[in-house]
């Protein structure tokens, strides 16, 4: 889905979370629930020896994009979505 230097995020479908990968490693995930035209992200985690390095952010931002591409709007309950979406004004538009 989005790679650059060494991350990656995709779409885990199955588990209902967009996954981050850090040059292989799952460095965290971002999980959602879906209803018709909405997706509900509801929590949002960086594992240990990942935090304070912006993958969050990268995560965020791919997980927000695709969303924005899937033509869905988003309900931000996890605090950090929220939180992030409030920095980003360019995203607020998703706001369901």
């Amino acid at each position: 889905m989005t790679e650059s230097q060494g991350t990656e995020v995709t779409n885990n479908v199955e588990r209902h979370r967009f996954d981050i990968h850090v040059d292989g490693a799952l460095a965290g995930f971002t999980q959602y629930k879906e209803t018709p035209g909405v997706r509900e992200f509801f929590h949002t985690e960086i594992h240990d020896g990942f935090e304070g390095q912006g993958i969050g952010g990268k995560l965020a931002r791919a997980a927000l994009d695709q969303t924005r591409a899937d033509g869905l709007k988003v309900i931000d309950t996890c605090p950090f979505i929220k939180g992030w979406i409030g920095k980003h004004p360019d995203y607020q538009d998703l706001l369901a």
